[in-house]
């Protein structure tokens, strides 16, 4: 291959990887809910190492919202409303809820009148499964149910199916 040709095979590698990077991006786009990859997280003032740790999660699977992005630091917010950032290795892509206000109860069927399965504490962590209308399928401690959208923290109001 001539001088010409190599050029416009590195051409042709670069535009691949633009539009991958492209497809990655549109993937990931904001705001979105992701869970914590690990047991302890820290979250830091700025997109960066250099930036203080403002706070140290240590709830692996817990839902937050990912705000902001900048190279590979997310801006993330919690159920409580606290922001900051969090290196992108430290998120999963997998979905879960918080159960907030009072004890809930876990539901057979998407209906107030369904069977009653489990009562959950605020503050647990289930994987979300689908939304349905104003209902959510979670898993939480192996027993699937519904609960209404809001009873949980973790899903936007006009989500349907999620995994």
């Amino acid at each position: 291959m001539g001088f010409a040709g190599h050029h416009r095979g590195v051409a042709l590698v670069a535009l691949a990887l633009l539009v991958a990077s492209g497809a990655m991006a549109a993937e990931e786009k904001t705001p979105r809910f992701v869970s914590l990859r690990a047991d302890e997280v820290n979250m830091r003032t700025g997109p960066g190492e250099r930036y203080p740790v403002e706070w140290v999660y240590e709830r692996k699977g817990l839902p937050v919202e990912v705000t902001a992005q900048f190279d590979v630091w997310r801006r993330i917010r919690d159920s409580d409303g606290t922001e900051g950032w969090v290196h992108q290795r430290m998120i999963a892509a997998q979905r879960s809820v918080v159960i907030k206000g009072a004890v809930r109860t876990l539901l057979g069927d998407p209906e107030p009148q369904a069977a009653a399965l489990a009562r959950l504490e605020p503050g647990v962590i289930a994987r979300l499964l689908e939304c349905r209308g104003t209902w959510c399928r979670v898993e939480a401690q192996g027993v699937k149910g519904w609960l209404p959208r809001g009873e949980i923290w973790g899903v936007y109001p006009d989500e349907t199916t999620v995994q």
